[in-house]
């Protein structure tokens, strides 16, 4: 079973690989619209699964959606999916290098796209798996620049599920597992790889996947997913080892791959501006 928070039910892309004559019509766009899209979205998670399930049952309870669903009658076909936690990434990145991330530290999307496809192995083998990338983020009210880099990974190929963010706890995990509960209903999930450090919210569901024949590849940033690296279910790859994932080496000395003689690890934050502000708070 895949985990869920109690709480709101959140849509979930319903997304390729579905063929686009078999898509339900989406109310109100144009023709011309309706092409430039990866992939419809439904209202809801239940919607979603409604176009799926073709009068076969749908569990009731919110924790007890199928990881492995198989239709009576109708094979499924093999899927690897990529979900990429946009927010807890980003997070991650000025956490590990200390700083703001620029272009140059800023991860490809073009390169991880090929690593992600290259390991699906031959599209033309028996069996093969087709191949799904989900990026979800989060949009603040003033997008800046985010249209154009949406519009980048559409480009890839990726699937964008952007959700406007309004209040400071605003997130979309839950609109992740959904995602993941959808596909898992509708496909065999051959291979799953998470792109996120948020243990707190992925470490169970995804270790239950594994159980039930998934595959499950975490990659994130090893100072910060210290729940994958001790998972003995999930196979865990720091983002750096992705090939060509970066420009340059980002600036971090991983604890993982310390050179043999050790190594300085130069502090992010000076010391006098950091003591500066614990004193202002002590003295409030």
């Amino acid at each position: 079973m895949i985990g869920r928070r109690a709480g709101r039910r959140a849509t979930a892309p319903a997304g390729p690989p579905r063929p686009p004559e078999l898509r339900p019509p989406v109310p109100g766009r144009t023709e011309e619209r309706s092409a430039r899209q990866t992939a419809p979205v439904p209202d809801s998670l239940d919607a979603e699964l409604a176009t799926l399930t073709d009068g076969e049952p749908v569990p009731d309870g919110p924790s007890s959606l199928p990881a492995a669903a198989v239709a009576e009658g109708r094979p499924q076909p093999a899927l690897d999916l990529l979900i990429w936690d946009a927010p807890n990434i980003d997070m991650t990145l000025s956490t590990v290098i200390g700083a703001r991330p620029t272009a140059a530290s800023r991860p490809r999307f073009d390169a991880i796209a090929a690593w992600f496809v290259d390991g699906a192995g031959d599209p033309t083998a028996p069996g093969a798996p087709e191949v799904e990338a989900c990026v979800f983020a989060n949009i603040p009210p003033q997008p800046g620049t985010l249209q154009r880099w949406v519009e980048a990974l559409r480009g890839f190929g990726y699937s964008v599920f952007a959700r406007p963010k309004s209040q400071p706890d605003d997130d979309i995990d839950q609109d992740m597992l959904d995602h993941i509960a959808v596909r898992a209903h509708s496909h065999r999930l051959r291979r799953l790889v998470v792109f996120s450090g948020d243990g707190r919210n992925f470490a169970e569901p995804l270790e239950q996947m594994v159980r039930e024949g998934t595959h499950v590849v975490v990659v994130a940033f090893s100072e910060v997913a210290g729940y994958a690296i001790s998972s003995e279910l999930l196979e865990f790859i720091d983002i750096e080892d992705v090939p060509g994932a970066f420009v340059e080496p980002l600036d971090r000395v991983r604890l993982d791959a310390l050179p043999p003689d050790g190594a300085w690890l130069r502090p992010t934050r000076s010391l006098r501006d950091f003591v500066s502000s614990f004193n202002a708070r002590r003295d409030r």
